[in-house]
């Protein structure tokens, strides 16, 4: 008689099971990573590829694109938990561990999706790309993760406001700590403006299409859309909002160029320096950074309505390209050129409207592009400098006496909005430039909140547009 105990009968190996649309999602996630690719960019060639294999439909798609952004969005408050639940300081964390953890964390915290599905679909993800040892330790992070809700990790790892408002407004909201403090100084007022602010940069924007004068009309966009799935713009003339959104690029008018996607404080800043009064002449306008190319093809068309020839100038090749696709087939004269605007091939005084959207920060698009808030440093900002005030005083120097320049940034960061005027104006670095403002809040008719002037700044939570900022300056000498 054998006494020895039976051996349990090994449990046959299990191959991982791929779920594409989590894979996707991290595919996309290391691209950002590695790559210092943006999402918004590295997505959609994804969820075509997966649409043409037959993988995906348009729940997929869509859920794919909320683990992406949801995750980069939210990463801040997502690693301030992670780091709750493990015994290592976050920085020895792998990146592609990082990223399956945080994308669990979302679902977990973020999403509507069940406990066990969230917590089992991310350890069946991790042992596809991580493997089985580092799936387990997926697996024990994200169980302690289960212990509580959003509110409740938020109050167990952000610090008191009362102790220190900025941290925890960087926990909670989750951006980094100087670009809590830049937005504050450059809102002003007290807690509930800014917490407003950094709760819209955490929406989802919505997508806005332009229909460019002359060329197509917001009634063909409704049209094209459907009444379910279009809403009139907020502010802008020409704007037309996809309710349910979709995809743009499926529009006729589009695809010809006669109507693109563009967010309504772009629009708003064309719209603006084209209605600024001028003396004399109006016939030669220039946009002096018109890289990728949604301005200049709003520029254009309403330039070619007054009969005005507009210049497009863009210093990057790859961008001057994506600036002659978006004129393609405006009725109206125009020129596309490759010329840096701090060393222009144009004379002095040529122009009676010039538009100078300078390189910048890009803080006040941190909606589209959650990404760069964990990539931007404060000391980004100190190279940008020169170069802003470069272009805004080749701007003034090749506008005519008389005409006028719009000085516009998608960042709200007062180092890059007005005290780079006013330093181009009372000659810091340079001689004073012979300019005065103009008064560009009439130039808005019907928003609100458009502060003391006479510049102008739009903001995500008073106006439903990208954080814009534009000065209008008058050349008087």
């Amino acid at each position: 008689m054998n006494d020895q105990p039976r051996r349990r009968p090994a449990k046959p190996h299990r191959r991982p099971k791929k779920d594409p649309v989590r894979f996707l999602a991290f595919e996309a996630l290391r691209a950002v990573d590695e790559r210092d690719a943006y999402a918004n960019l590295v997505l959609p060639p994804l969820l075509k590829k997966a649409r043409a294999k037959g993988d995906f439909d348009g729940r997929d798609a869509a859920l794919a694109t909320e683990l992406v952004y949801g995750t980069l969005r939210r990463q801040g408050t997502y690693d301030a938990i992670v780091a709750a639940c493990i015994d290592r300081p976050l920085r020895e964390v792998d990146p592609p561990v990082l990223d399956v953890l945080n994308m669990g964390v979302h679902q977990l915290l973020g999403t509507r999706i069940p406990t066990h599905a969230a917590v089992s679909a991310s350890v069946e993800l991790a042992r596809v790309v991580l493997g089985e040892g580092r799936a387990k330790f997926v697996n024990a992070v994200l169980r302690k993760v289960t212990a509580h809700d959003l509110d409740g990790w938020v109050e167990k790892v952000a610090p008191p406001y009362d102790q220190d408002a900025e941290d925890h407004l960087a926990v909670v909201h989750s951006h980094p700590r100087w670009i809590v403090s830049a937005l504050w100084d450059a809102l002003g007022g007290g807690r509930a403006g800014i917490e407003d602010l950094l709760e819209a940069d955490n929406e989802r924007p919505e997508v806005t299409l332009v229909a460019r004068p002359g060329r197509s009309t917001t009634e063909e966009l409704v049209k094209a859309l459907g009444e379910d799935n279009s809403l009139p713009g907020r502010w802008s003339p020409y704007a037309v909002r996809m309710a349910e959104g979709g995809e743009p690029g499926a529009l006729e008018a589009v695809r010809e160029s006669r109507a693109g996607v563009q967010d309504e404080g772009s629009q708003l800043v064309a719209a603006a320096l084209a209605a600024a009064p001028v003396e004399g002449r109006d016939s030669r306008w220039l946009d002096g950074c018109a890289g990728p190319g949604g301005k200049a093809a709003l520029l254009a068309a309403l330039a070619a309505d007054r009969g005005a020839t507009l210049l497009a100038a863009e210093k990057q090749p790859h961008r001057a390209r994506l600036v002659e696709r978006a004129l393609a087939g405006n009725p109206g004269p125009y020129q596309v050129i490759t010329a840096d605007g701090t060393r222009p091939p144009w004379l002095p005084g040529t122009f009676d409207r010039i538009l100078m959207d300078v390189p910048c920060s890009g803080l006040g698009a941190l909606r589209r592009r959650p990404e760069s808030r964990w990539r931007r440093r404060a000391e980004d900002l100190e190279a940008f400098a020169p170069l802003q005030r470069g272009l805004l005083r080749e701007a003034l120097k090749a506008v005519r006496v008389g005409g006028v320049v719009g000085y516009a940034t998608c960042s709200p960061h007062l180092a890059e909005t007005r005290v780079v005027v006013e330093d181009v104006l009372k000659g810091r670095g340079g001689e004073p430039a012979e300019a005065e403002w103009i008064d560009a809040r009439p130039l808005l008719p019907g928003v609100p909140a458009l502060g003391e002037g006479p510049d102008i700044q739009l903001w995500p939570h008073l106006h439903g547009t990208d954080a814009m900022y534009l000065a209008l300056l008058r050349r008087t000498g």
